[in-house]
C-alpha cells in the first residue's frame, strides 16, 4: 500500500468512526435526536445536512418531520416535509435535503414542527415526537 493510500484509509476510518463516537457520547435516552450538522449553498439551493439518531430500542421504519424554514428577517419562508427514512436503533444516520430557491445565508432558523409520519410498529405512536431533541452545529438555530 502506498503512503498516500494509507493516509486516505486512515482518514476514511476516522470519518466513519466519528458519527458512531458522537452517538455514544450523546445520551439521548429513548428519544429521537435531530442535529443540523452543516449547510451549504449551491446552484440556487441550500443543502441542509442532518445527523439523526433513534435512541429507542426498536427501529423506526419511517420518520417524516414537518419543518418550517425562517428567512433572515425571521419570517416563515416555507413549510416542507423532510423524510428521514428508516432509523435503526442507536445508530447515527446522515440525511441531506436540498431546498431550491433558498440560499443558506438567508436562513436564520429551522423549526421541527412535529412528526408528519412515524412508522414504528414496535414503539409508541408518538415515538418520533415525544422527547424529540434538536440542536445545531451551525449558526442557524434549530428549535422543536
Amino acid at each position: 500500500m502506498t503512503r498516500h493510500a494509507i493516509r486516505l484509509f486512515a482518514l476514511a476510518t476516522c470519518l466513519l468512526a466519528a458519527p458512531a463516537a458522537m452517538a455514544q457520547d450523546t445520551d439521548i435516552g429513548e428519544n429521537v435526536m435531530v442535529e443540523l450538522n452543516t449547510v451549504k449553498t449551491g446552484d440556487n439551493a441550500c443543502a441542509l445536512t442532518f445527523l439523526v439518531i433513534n435512541g429507542h430500542a426498536k427501529p423506526i421504519e419511517k420518520a417524516v418531520y414537518e419543518t418550517v424554514l425562517f428567512n433572515a428577517e425571521g419570517q416563515v419562508d416555507r413549510l416542507t416535509l423532510f423524510d428521514f427514512g428508516t432509523l435503526p436503533p442507536g445508530r447515527p444516520r446522515v440525511r441531506q435535503f436540498s431546498v431550491p430557491g433558498l440560499t443558506c445565508d438567508n436562513l436564520s432558523r429551522v423549526l421541527i414542527n412535529g412528526a408528519h409520519a412515524c412508522t414504528a410498529p414496535e414503539l409508541d405512536d408518538n415515538a418520533c415526537s415525544t422527547g424529540l431533541e434538536v440542536n445545531s452545529r451551525t449558526e442557524i438555530e434549530v428549535i422543536g
